[in-house]
């Protein structure tokens, strides 16, 4: 009886870490679900999410207008940073939405800070993916009611 007491502990183990693993695997597969590239619904942006030491980033890829008309999105620098030496940078590949960490209980992902290349500054940014699959995306000035949203769909090429 001994035995089958100390099997059914081991079983009840196994099974416990078993079901613990697949809980933190669900968890993050549902939270890698915004990686990928996303084309803003205007068509004039496209930004790459990727994972970053357990939050998300995402850099720009593809752009027109905004910054400057006149130019090749690939010279265009970061001439509004309020850091001097920050202005020289390219704008293409810069990371513009940072620390974003996936939240279970809202399925959203909160507490990033988003780079708004335009004015050189940085906004609170949170995140969350639709039930028609768009990834909106939130920057704001410390209350989440009070900022603007950028929607975005998958891309599938640039345009």
């Amino acid at each position: 009886m001994r035995y089958l007491y100390t099997l059914f502990l081991i079983l009840l183990c196994a099974f416990a870490s078993v079901k613990a693993a697949k809980t933190t695997n669900d968890a993050g597969t549902k939270a890698n679900r915004i990686c990928g590239k996303w084309q803003s619904t205007e068509k004039n942006l496209i930004v790459e999410v990727y994972p970053y030491k357990n939050t998300f980033r995402a850099k720009m890829v593809w752009f027109t207008g905004g910054v400057s008309k006149a130019k090749p999105m690939e010279t265009i620098t970061d001439i509004k940073n309020p850091d001097p030496a920050l202005r020289s940078r390219k704008v293409l590949g810069l990371d513009v939405v940072e620390n974003l960490t996936y939240n279970s209980k809202s399925d959203s992902w909160e507490g990033g800070k988003i780079y708004e290349v335009q004015s050189g500054k940085y906004w609170n940014a949170a995140a969350y993916i639709d039930k028609t699959g768009l990834l909106k995306v939130k920057g704001y000035w410390k209350v989440k009611l009070l900022g603007k949203t950028m929607t975005f769909k998958r891309a599938t090429a640039k345009p």
